[in-house]
């Protein structure tokens, strides 16, 4: 443990340890009775730049020094099951990133009004943040050199993933309670930065911990009956992953949600390149386009059109081949979009990255003039709970609160409805690695949503 022994000034934060940890194949997580962490070394932490993930940097990275901007050599972990000299590697190589992360949504925290921090529900958010970045420090200070150091930090990442699942519903609710004291576009781009910092942050634990559990070393000694990954994936990445088998498995959970709620289901049809494959992360795929088309199979029902099939088009295109500036405008809803997604931050996609598109084509009349503008705000959502028949081609849109909605929800599961945060998540997914989606709606007919996803190049 890392104490400030010799500088009795430093103010310390301490609060009693919490143990848990379920997650298969590691062992529960624990430490000491109580922890403590200085203002010094979260001052310190918080200073440091932010390492600008890539998805390269998943399956290779470079070694960071412990001065900022100063990169040293350049390694890669390689195919799993991995040696291990490589696990090590990018234990070591998660082990300088998330600290810096922490601390820095520690800051984030901390620059809120003192009478928000004090509420009961973003305070246990600080307190999980602060229980995470101390847990982890000794790792960060420390080199990790052999099987028994890397198997505790595995077990700290398991436990990092755990406590931090339900922090958007949290904030959220704190946020609600806290509505009096703090400005909406306050926790509008708290969240946004939040919700960037979370997925970051979040996939590098699960890309090391994913690593753990398919590498040579453990492999002897694990107990438990783990599902071998595909020969295809490095982690939570897949590099053959093909979007048109995401799209399917997508289509049937909609189609249940949509029956279920309507008694009807419309019909996909997929079209473009459907063979295409890349390599990207399933699990945020699944997520943005299970939104996509819960708006789609939605807006296409209640617009009486639900014979309409909702036309799917898959293309790629190599990586230097970008769409212009004035393509983008045109598509863009905001004029300060590059500008926004500077200040909110987030990943990149590295030179040679490949580009997938995915057009989604409904007849389900379009959105609005005077409502498009806001469909990317946290606080907008076409659904009203108290006649959820309302249809969007009709113009009846209704302006419901969505920190209630995500307050009141326990994950980022959502019903059919829309939820007033579904698109600016999915945003956040799509443009954590270079993406965006972009949408364009003729009012009275429908919308075409621009689905675009940095891949891998050379896999």
């Amino acid at each position: 443990m890392f104490l400030l022994a010799q500088r009795p000034h430093a103010r310390l934060i301490s609060f009693p340890c919490l143990v848990r940890s379920s997650r298969p194949g590691l062992r529960s997580f624990a430490t000491d009775a109580s922890l403590s962490i200085s203002e010094d070394q979260i001052a310190n932490l918080a200073s440091r730049k932010i390492h600008q993930l890539t998805l390269s940097d998943l399956v290779k990275y470079f070694k960071l020094s412990r001065f900022p901007g100063v990169y040293l050599l350049y390694y890669r972990h390689g195919q799993p099951p991995l040696s291990t000299a490589s696990l090590l590697s990018s234990a070591n190589f998660t082990s300088s990133l998330i600290p810096v992360r922490l601390a820095n949504r520690v800051r984030a925290l901390r620059n809120l009004p003192f009478i928000v921090v004090s509420n009961p529900n973003i305070s246990k958010i600080y307190q999980t943040y602060i229980h995470s970045l101390k847990t982890l420090i000794p790792f960060y200070e420390r080199k990790i050199t052999d099987i028994e150091g890397e198997t505790r930090f595995t077990d700290a990442l398991a436990d990092l993933v755990q406590s931090h699942a339900n922090t958007i519903p949290i904030l959220a609710r704190g946020f609600l309670e806290c509505r009096k004291y703090i400005a909406p576009d306050t926790v509008t781009h708290f969240l946004e930065e939040h919700l960037r910092a979370r997925i970051g942050t979040r996939l590098i634990a699960e890309q090391h911990i994913a690593l753990h559990l398919s590498s040579k070393p453990h492999a002897s000694t694990s107990t438990s009956k783990l599902p071998t990954p595909p020969s295809s994936y490095i982690g939570v990445i897949d590099t053959a992953l093909r979007p048109a088998s995401v799209l399917s498995h997508c289509e049937t959970f909609v189609s249940e949600l949509c029956e279920y709620k309507y008694g009807v289901r419309p019909s996909l049809t997929i079209n473009g390149a459907p063979e295409t494959r890349f390599a990207h992360i399933p699990t945020h795929l699944e997520y943005v386009l299970t939104e996509l088309l819960k708006n789609a199979f939605r807006a296409t029902v209640e617009s009486g059109r639900e014979r309409e099939p909702i036309e799917i088009t898959i293309a790629m295109s190599a990586g230097d081949e970008e769409m212009s500036e004035r393509d983008l405008a045109t598509m863009s809803l905001g004029a300060a979009e590059d500008a926004r997604k500077e200040r909110i931050g987030g990943g990149a996609c590295g030179p040679g990255d490949e580009t997938l598109t995915i057009r989604i084509r409904d007849r389900g009349g379009g959105i609005s003039p005077q409502h498009l503008p806001h469909i990317w705000g946290y606080s907008f959502t076409t659904f009203s709970e108290d006649d959820p028949t309302q249809s969007s081609n009709t113009g009846s849109y209704s302006q419901v609160d969505a920190l209630n909605t995500i307050a009141a929800s326990g994950s980022e599961a959502s019903t059919i409805a829309g939820l007033g945060y579904g698109l600016p998540l999915s945003r956040a997914y799509a443009e954590y690695f270079g993406g965006g989606i972009h949408l364009q709606s003729l009012w009275g007919w429908g919308t075409d949503v621009y689905l675009r996803l940095k891949g891998l190049k050379g896999f």
